[in-house]
């Protein structure tokens, strides 16, 4: 049983459900790394201060360098009758340096401790998160180049619209991507700020050097009122909200995916290695991967929200109520890592259905806009002339005939401004290159953003 690091105070033991009850040994192991990277900064600190002995602070450090050596190669034995990963490893760090040991928690509370920890844990997570989605746009830009003259059809309502590049509609994912990138990085300098030395709440009269522990630990700079430093979770809360946002960005990726698998659709096929079969229908391909990436989005929207209604009512500072952020996320942190990797990986194995595309593309009602600003640019009102291609739409596209198919003397009926010439626009490729505006699926703007992404991304 590991000792309790308050436990002189009390009487009598714990009720062992309590203990069990309590205990956090099971989740906040992750972070021994940090723990002892922390210890380490701080009794260096404590020894050139000379708040205790130099030759006590050197055992410390010994120590817990080696304890280190251990977690990092995987090794290290996590006590689960320990309270948290705190007294574990304070326990071993006795059995290793001895008395010198007792002297490690001088000017520290596990307030400030945890709150060091679970931040060193986040600087380095949210690299590796924003590192991971830029692989994940270089997998999705590769896609697009390789895919670059493909032309399908938009939705919106999930009714057909217009024709827009593949790339295009590609490149809206990681334009989307790069802002959950910029959110992450935004994030990590508000994490970027060390709370070690606000102790339980209200500082320390000992002599201390924050601006030393922190310069070790590779923190910008120090907290500035010792009871924020201990009550504040906003942090994790941001990360969260950050990666709540950044999931719904996956799902409907993933969405798009699903709904472009399938025969009603068939816009891409989906390798093998990345999609399951049905115990019952042979035939079966389904696409369970994307689909357990759709339905994490409540996984992770719900970590957000569990540390939200977790804080909402506590009082300052410190409460136990904060052993239970940690669990959400990690978890919403594991969970989007996975999802970027999969992602990447995935988009490296569809293939264009091409023909199946291009049959999609002869729906004449795509054009519909095209022909709107072909009357416009004769000189009829927006109004006029959304009157007169409706018409159009109702009088022959709704009756499954073609306006390419219509005499001159037909598509006067509708309006003595649709000359014969209108028919040339009837067509995908010629419908891309009308659009002008920047940021429009026009195949030269598409191909400069590809550029601008390749350049951006390194890619």
């Amino acid at each position: 049983m590991s000792k309790k690091l308050w436990g002189s105070r009390f009487s009598k033991k714990t009720n062992a459900m309590v203990d069990k009850f309590t205990s956090s040994i099971s989740y906040d192991q992750r972070l021994a790394k940090y723990d002892i990277l922390g210890s380490i900064a701080h009794a260096t600190m404590l020894g050139k201060k000379k708040i205790i002995p130099s030759v006590d602070a050197a055992k410390i450090v010994k120590g817990l360098k080696v304890i280190l050596k251990d977690v990092v190669a995987g090794k290290f034995k996590f006590d689960p009758t320990a309270e948290d990963i705190h007294s574990n490893i304070q326990d071993l760090l006795f059995k290793k340096s001895g008395s010198a040991a007792l002297k490690l928690h001088t000017a520290r509370s596990r307030n400030d401790q945890i709150a060091l920890d679970i931040k060193m844990y986040l600087k380095e997570e949210t690299k590796e998160l924003a590192e991971s989605i830029s692989l994940l746009q270089k997998s999705i830009l590769r896609f697009a180049k390789s895919n670059a003259k493909v032309i399908i059809p938009s939705y919106t309502h999930l009714q057909v619209a217009q024709c827009v590049l593949l790339a295009h509609h590609l490149l809206a994912y990681v334009e989307a991507l790069e802002r959950d990138k910029e959110r992450i990085q935004d994030a990590a300098k508000r994490i970027d700020i060390m709370p070690l030395g606000a102790c339980a709440l209200s500082g320390t009269g000992l002599p201390i050097d924050r601006t030393l522990v922190a310069k070790q630990l590779g923190f910008s700079k120090v907290t500035e009122n010792s009871i924020d430093s201990v009550s504040d979770r906003d942090y994790i809360i941001e990360i969260l909200a950050d990666l709540a946002i950044l999931s719904v960005h996956l799902s409907r990726m993933a969405e798009d995916l699903i709904l472009w698998s399938t025969k009603e659709f068939s816009f891409i096929d989906i390798d093998f290695s990345f999609c399951t079969g049905s115990s019952i229908m042979p035939h079966k391909k389904n696409p369970d991967v994307l689909e357990l990436i759709r339905g994490s989005v409540g996984k992770i929207n719900g970590e957000l929200s569990s540390v939200l209604i977790l804080m909402k009512g506590l009082p300052l500072s410190y409460n136990r109520d904060m052993q239970l952020d940690k669990p959400p996320v990690f978890n919403a942190i594991d969970t989007a890592k996975n999802i970027l990797e999969i992602f990447e990986a995935l988009f490296e194995n569809i293939i264009i259905e091409k023909e199946a595309v291009a049959a999609k593309l002869t729906d004449e009602s795509m054009f519909s806009v095209d022909i709107v600003e072909y009357l416009i640019k004769k000189g009829v009102s927006y109004r006029g002339a959304h009157d007169i291609v409706g018409r159009l739409v109702r009088g022959c596209l709704d009756k499954g005939k073609k306006i390419s198919a219509l005499s001159p003397q037909e598509l006067k009926r509708y309006s003595t401004e649709l000359g014969s010439d209108v028919k040339k626009i009837l067509s995908a490729e010629k419908s891309l290159n009308l659009k002008k505006s920047y940021g429009s699926t026009n195949p030269r703007l598409v191909a400069a953003q590809l550029d601008k992404w390749s350049k951006k991304l390194h890619a």
